[in-house]
């Protein structure tokens, strides 16, 4: 039984080769493409469960089409999974800032993104099951089925990474969460990131909170939360 279609954004064609036929023996349907803009065509045509997206491609890279799927209402929800040769911790926060669902550097292990995509994938169900339609928090309110935050009747304009940040926070207010905790509820138990990323994406979160920034609290020597409303 088919479990779901797989876009795979790849330049190089043994790693393209390798994952396809990986994916077809985990029962996914692997579709391919080896350029940005391809890859972009692939994507609205066949909105797949998940996206495999190669940084550096030739013409348009991973981070535009990633900055594309993101700003596309019918695909933004679409979970994407950065494959990149670079590792640095910039890299990685970039990827993260832009959208990015997880981030594996080469080389990998077929079978290590394939646990990737699981893990991806299973978060996706939790979030959709556990979570009702709208999360409210003091002046925030978070509609989850459209994906659309507002401060004070204004709408918010966050990126896919900041949103879930905010909605897991929210979601719990009161309750205390190391970063490691907030990486494994954003983004997955097995996620390779520093813990540096989750400081950044607080910075931009609050920034944009403006005022309402104070409800996001830092917790010295252990990590953030929500402050608890009277």
């Amino acid at each position: 039984m088919k479990k779901g279609t797989i876009c795979i954004v790849e330049d190089e064609e043994d790693i393209r080769d390798i994952l396809a036929v990986q994916l077809k023996r985990e029962g996914y349907d692997p579709v391919t493409a080896a350029t940005g803009e391809e890859g972009v065509t692939l994507i609205r045509e066949h909105k797949p469960q998940l996206v495999l997206l190669d940084l550096m491609l030739p013409g348009m890279d991973g981070l535009d089409v990633c900055r594309s799927v993101r700003q596309d209402k019918e695909l933004r929800d679409t979970p994407i999974i950065m494959i990149s040769a670079r590792g640095e911790e910039a890299d990685i926060i970039t990827g993260l800032e832009m959208g990015a669902d997880d981030y594996v550097t080469k080389p990998f292990s077929p079978r290590v993104v394939i646990s990737r995509i699981k893990s991806v994938l299973r978060r996706g169900v939790k979030s959709q099951s556990e979570t009702g339609d709208l999360v409210e928090y003091g002046p925030v309110v978070l509609d989850i089925p459209r994906h659309l935050a507002h401060l004070s009747g204004e709408a918010l304009d966050l990126t896919a990474t900041e949103y879930k940040l905010l909605a897991f926070l929210c979601g719990r207010p009161g309750w205390v969460f190391t970063r490691q905790q907030i990486v494994d509820n954003v983004k997955g138990e097995d996620y390779a990131v520093t813990e540096r990323s989750v400081d950044v994406q607080v910075v931009g979160l609050r920034k944009k909170l403006g005022e309402a920034a104070e409800y996001i609290e830092t917790v010295r020597g252990v990590g953030y939360r929500a402050r608890e409303l009277n």
